[in-house]
């Protein structure tokens, strides 16, 4: 794994197993969103005692935050089975039949990324949400016919990064929707300390608080730093993780103490070096890094936003005074009036 994709929060083809090692079970060992687990307990322990399918969930937020683990927690507590699929896997009427015909009632249906199923993929899903039932069209023509399949009452939960490219039908029928933020320090530490555990790790708490404030509130990123760290001190001290080698193995990866990597300095110093502190355009930036423009502005922008090094105007991308300072630069006179 390349060190820029260790703040990547997209998973990984190869963390696939040791993601769902990891994943907490139960409302219970999920740590975060408090708010929407307390909501999630009153629906699920409702639609238990009534003995009825969820209302359908709808899911958004940025990657690694924990859509898919929350997915799973509802149908384990709701105590019924739970298929899995994706929005770019669901290609044609047949697929999206076939997934929802072989569903016992009570079930769980979970898309992945339903802001990339096809426009008429989506349509078809509307009235198989509000009645139970999918239209299909048989032949072309004078001689097409339409057949209306009942389908058992089941919960539809979605999962998005990019709730804007979600149709407004489709996202009105989704009885709850929750939002889910990015996490505390506090929070991150308690996750890497029970990954630690689930992984035979000792970890000071001092060690985890360290990787937790450069995971960059995400329990992902979180997860895969930890297990760098535990590969440095295996090397370097017999396996032994510390404050001191956790921090080591984290600079030897070229994350800094904020938690931004290399890519993250690059963006900042291509916009402060090459176009004097900006404004300069995504393309220009990602022209000039080498990179495609979705990856700087879906994984490494909101981050450096956040931090308060970035900020995006009408006319382009802009170093902030913070940026310089960050990067042990002097703000030049010409920029202070504007940052």
């Amino acid at each position: 794994m390349e060190p820029d994709f260790l703040t990547n929060p997209d998973i990984q083809p190869e963390e696939q197993q040791l993601d769902v090692t990891l994943r907490p079970q139960t409302l219970g060992q999920y740590v975060g969103q408090d708010t929407i687990k307390d909501s999630l307990l009153i629906f699920i322990n409702a639609a238990k005692q009534r003995d009825e399918a969820m209302e359908h969930v709808l899911l958004s937020g940025p990657p690694g935050l924990g859509k898919t683990t929350l997915a799973h927690i509802i149908a384990k507590e709701r105590g019924v089975n739970i298929r899995v699929t994706s929005g770019p896997a669901i290609e044609r009427m047949g697929d999206l039949a076939a997934i929802l015909t072989n569903l016992a009632p009570g079930d769980v249906l979970f898309i992945d990324e339903i802001h990339r199923l096809g426009k008429i993929i989506a349509e078809s899903l509307y009235p198989a949400m509000e009645d139970y039932a999918l239209d299909i069209i048989l032949g072309k023509g004078p001689s097409a016919k339409t057949i209306r399949l009942d389908l058992p009452k089941f919960t539809l939960i979605g999962a998005t990064t990019r709730m804007s490219l979600l149709s407004a039908p489709l996202r009105d029928r989704f009885g709850n929707h929750y939002h889910l933020e990015f996490y505390t320090p506090e929070n991150i530490s308690e996750i890497i300390r029970r990954s630690a555990s689930l992984l035979g790790v000792v970890l000071p708490e001092t060690a985890a608080y360290e990787i937790a404030t450069r995971a960059r509130a995400t329990p992902r990123i979180a997860n895969r730093l930890l297990k760098r760290v535990r590969d440095y001190a295996q090397v370097k001290n017999g396996g032994v993780i510390t404050e001191k080698n956790a921090i080591e193995a984290l600079h030897a990866l070229g994350i800094d103490d904020l938690g931004l990597d290399n890519l993250d300095r690059k963006i900042l110093e291509t916009i402060i070096h090459k176009f004097h502190g900006g404004p300069v355009g995504l393309g220009t930036i990602a022209a000039s890094l080498s990179e495609d423009t979705e990856t700087i502005e879906e994984v490494y922008e909101p981050f450096l936003m956040q931090k308060g090094f970035l900020q995006r105007t009408p006319r382009g991308r802009t170093a902030t005074s913070q940026a310089y300072e960050h990067l042990g630069l002097e703000v030049p006179i010409s920029q202070r009036s504007l940052l």
